[in-house]
């Protein structure tokens, strides 16, 4: 059996016992940040001088903050962007908003059938896919559910995983990278980590952001255990606080310190496109180089876990 069918059988669960033959990657080798890089650097620093034309490049939540800079800076470094929103208007005026080629697609990832109708456009705009970028997030302060799942954890987590397991194939083909945007607040995911046996939140949901967080660096990490040997590669970025539409929800309560989206989008595009991280896989990234993250999110075990959950848990919506 061909390697990459072998793979892609692996990531739908059709092979999902050999699951278990495949290693352990070794911890990622982060190199350092590139000179001239920094906390305070944008994401026009992070890419000057790259030439991103022939590139197609997929971005969640592309009409405000740190997706929205994040597109405007890879068109204008020359790649085709598809950018997607939860409603048309949105998609297209961000995408008109910037300069070069931006492609707007819906995306609502609360809604099974919209993630799988937005993964079929983008199958026929794209025969391949250089980059994914889940980037798309909300912050939640009152107890909703989707579908009997904390919502949280259903836009964050299972929204992108199932719309990275629709996409595998066109990633995969351009030995591209999937960016998975988490938070140094995975740290105060609630005790035990995953709350496999309450995903509705219940008792938990005040912690609901961190649980999401929690799960997209876990998902991350098994995604790069699964890509061993394709040439595709997956990390988490946390782009660091940033002032952006997120905690709308939350009365917009930001640090002091926090950073522009110009700032929070540099991190996620040097990881996307930046020569200096090509074949890292498996990393936790913060300011270009390794952040610090909790023992529970390199929990291997942990992570098939949530694997097999969120396998099941699409399952049922097919």
């Amino acid at each position: 059996m061909p390697d990459l069918l072998r793979r892609h059988l692996l990531w739908t669960g059709a092979l999902a016992p050999l699951a278990l033959a495949l290693p352990s990657p070794a911890r990622a080798k982060v190199p350092p940040a590139p000179a001239g890089l920094s906390a305070g650097s944008t994401a026009e620093q992070a890419t000057a001088g790259l030439d991103l034309r022939g590139r197609t490049i997929l971005v969640t939540g592309c009409n405000s903050g740190i997706g929205l800079e994040t597109m405007r800076v890879l068109a204008l470094r020359g790649a085709h962007v598809i950018g997607t929103a939860r409603t048309p208007d949105k998609g297209k005026a961000a995408c008109a908003s910037v300069s070069g080629r931006a492609t707007p697609v819906v995306l609502d990832l609360a809604d099974v059938r919209s993630v799988r109708d937005c993964a079929g456009q983008v199958r026929q705009l794209a025969p391949r896919l250089d980059a994914l970028v889940c980037n798309a997030g909300i912050v939640l302060d009152d107890w909703e559910k989707v579908d009997g799942l904390e919502k949280q954890f259903a836009v964050n987590h299972m929204g992108h995983f199932l719309l990275a397991e629709q996409l595998l194939d066109r990633v995969v083909a351009a030995q591209g990278r999937v960016i998975v945007l988490g938070s140094g607040d995975h740290r105060n995911a609630p005790a035990g980590g995953i709350q496999f046996a309450r995903l509705s939140g219940e008792g938990w949901y005040r912690r609901g952001y961190s649980h999401s967080k929690l799960a997209n660096g876990l998902f991350s990490l098994e995604l790069a255990r699964r890509l061993q040997g394709t040439g595709a590669t997956s990390n988490c970025v946390t782009p660091g606080h940033t002032r952006t539409a997120i905690l709308r929800n939350s009365g917009n309560n930001y640090r002091e310190d926090a950073r522009t989206p110009a700032q929070g989008a540099a991190t996620p595009c040097y990881a996307a496109v930046h020569p200096a991280m090509a074949g890292v896989s498996g990393a936790y990234l913060r300011d270009f180089t390794a952040g610090e993250q909790s023992a529970q999110q390199q929990d291997a075990a942990m992570a098939a876990r949530l694997w097999a959950v969120s396998r099941e848990l699409v399952a049922r919506t097919a």
